[in-house]
């Protein structure tokens, strides 16, 4: 690894093909605004809202915004050790091989992991939420308005395929439609909360709407720690993905400092985001528990149930409400295409190093995408959407949102604290090493890290629905013992992976033992021209489409 002191070297174009391994993932292909789309679009703004405002909500009530500020603070704070840690090692890896650097093999598979769990969960959440309001677009209400329908199933195991072969056309077509989506997105929630405010000011909102108020900031007005907490990690939801800017640092231009830059303006861009359509949305509707109050029954839904009240039905009003429901359709559909974006280069990273069967690492000659990892991150989650379909009765959908949080806040806390250590024998050179490179990631990676061990004790039982779970589940043997499906999810995916990486550690120890990646193996990014890409994969053996 090159010295954190120092900045990145160029490697020389002839060198890709003297070196081994080699990913093969095309070189320069995205810019910085490409880049910032890619982190923002990830983290599918009005999808995140759609599906977590509500949930928040339930847990804080009014204290919503400031629980939007406050979980802005520490994803700000581990953004800027994303940016710093990829200036030294741009690899597409990015927690996995950063945390193996940083504390050895075990602690970088189990990042690596993290990430493709936090990722392989969410996709039923997104797939149903697609399914959804695409028959919402059209007006079948009856359909849309049933998560549990086999329309609806069958929409979203599409979408899943769907964007799966966008991934597996290649980096660019990804960015092109993931800009389109997202200046649409974007227009159309200013657009909500610009009309709901103006209403309310009006005096034409709905009863239960409230003014909005300094006491909304206030976090002393929150229940409880543990509610506090459990409200944190659900919102860590709402900005999780801008690190997509960080997964695809190989492929863009000046892959040192682009991706770093691209999340960490990704992030401020959000808090504004949430912080107006949540304080618009709160005004408007309350958080009553009956209507349209952001606590009703349907808070898998709020932008659905928000629209209709502040667009209105006809004219006008009626367009921009379908056009409020397109944007959460496109939402959703473009965050499962940047979902299996990162993943897959996480698992081809982690081939690469042989952490993974090398299958992982192979590539695709003309697109320059990690073939079978891209696949095997579509075909797993489309079996685990339809096994949670017919295993949750609707509910189980709604616990992996929160159960995400768990992985998330594992594989951002452990990037934080690799930052601070990589760059411990640094700190004391400037005053903005010391905060950029050491106590800012600490702080935020060390909170992460303990909100994530804070929810175990608080999801380890389940407690009658009063808390982060929606479901509960009996084990063989203990009928009397209900544990919580938030903790089931969660960290019951972090177990397997324990699992795994025992049965990989037994098979193929050398990745363990530090031979194939440690803190002084070289940062193995892409260089050079289609042609030199190619000769390399030829060189080192890459295979093609499966």
């Amino acid at each position: 690894m090159v010295s954190v002191s120092d900045p990145m070297p160029t490697t020389p174009q002839d060198a890709v093909v003297d070196r081994a391994p080699v990913k093969g993932l095309k070189g320069g292909a995205l810019g910085l605004l490409s880049v910032t789309v890619i982190g923002i679009a990830s983290t599918a703004p009005a999808y995140s809202l759609a599906v977590t405002l509500g949930f928040v909500v339930v847990l804080v009530g009014l204290q919503a915004p400031i629980i939007v500020f406050l979980a802005f603070i520490p994803v700000f704070l581990v953004a800027q050790g994303y940016k710093e840690l990829n200036k030294a090692d741009p690899d597409c890896g990015t927690t996995f091989t950063w945390a193996t650097r940083a504390f050895g093999p075990t602690t970088g598979w189990m990042g690596g992991w993290a990430i493709v769990a936090a990722d392989v969960l969410v996709m039923a959440s997104l797939a149903q939420i697609a399914g959804q309001y695409l028959f919402l677009l059209f007006g079948a209400n009856g359909i849309g308005g049933n998560s549990t329908s086999g329309w609806v199933l069958l929409a979203g195991l599409l979408f899943i395929v769907l964007m799966t072969w966008i991934c597996y056309r290649g980096i660019e077509l990804s960015a092109r439609i993931q800009t389109a989506i997202l200046a649409l997105e974007a227009t159309m929630l200013v657009l909500f909360a610009a009309f709901a405010l103006i209403k309310f000011a009006l005096g034409k909102a709905p009863k239960g709407a409230i003014g909005p108020r300094l006491a909304w900031f206030n976090p002393a007005n929150i229940g409880s720690f543990s509610t506090f907490v459990s409200a944190m990690l659900l919102m860590l939801f709402i900005y999780w993905g801008w690190d997509s800017a960080v997964a695809v640092n190989e492929e863009t231009k000046n892959p040192e400092k682009t991706p770093g830059r691209a999340a960490v303006m990704s992030t401020v861009a959000l808090v504004f985001i949430y912080l107006i359509v949540t304080i618009a949305a709160q005004t408007f509707a309350g958080v009553g528990d009956k209507g349209i109050g952001l606590a009703n029954p349907d808070t898998t839904d709020i932008l659905n149930v928000l629209g209709k009240s502040v667009f209105g039905t006809t004219g006008i009003g009626w367009l921009l409400n379908h056009l409020l429901i397109l944007v959460v359709l496109s939402s959703a559909a473009a965050c499962t295409q940047t979902t299996i974006l990162p993943t897959a280069r996480t698992t081809l990273s982690m081939a690469v190093y042989k952490a993974l069967p090398d299958n992982f690492a192979r590539m695709h000659p003309r697109f320059h995408i990690p073939t079978v990892s891209t696949i095997a991150m579509g075909g797993v989650s489309f079996l685990l959407y339809l096994a949670m379909n017919f295993a949750s009765h609707g509910n189980v959908i709604a616990d992996s949102v929160t159960a995400c949080g768990v992985c998330i806040g594992l594989y951002y806390g452990l990037t934080g604290l690799a930052c601070t250590w990589i760059y411990r024998r640094n700190l004391t050179s400037s005053a903005r090493n010391f905060f950029v490179q050491g106590l800012m990631p600490f702080l935020g990676g060390a909170f992460l890290l303990f909100a994530m061990v804070w929810s175990a004790k608080d999801d380890w039982n389940w407690d009658g629905g009063n808390g982060s779970s929606f479901t509960s589940w009996t084990l063989p043997f203990t009928p009397h013992w209900r544990i919580g499906g938030v903790f089931l999810l969660g960290f019951g995916s972090l177990i397997i992976g324990v699992v795994l990486m025992i049965i990989w550690r037994l098979y193929k120890p050398a990745f363990f033992r530090g031979e194939v990646l440690n803190a002084d193996s070289p940062t193995l990014v892409p260089v050079g021209t289609d042609e030199e890409l190619a000769a390399a994969l030829a060189a080192h053996g890459a295979g093609t489409s499966p």
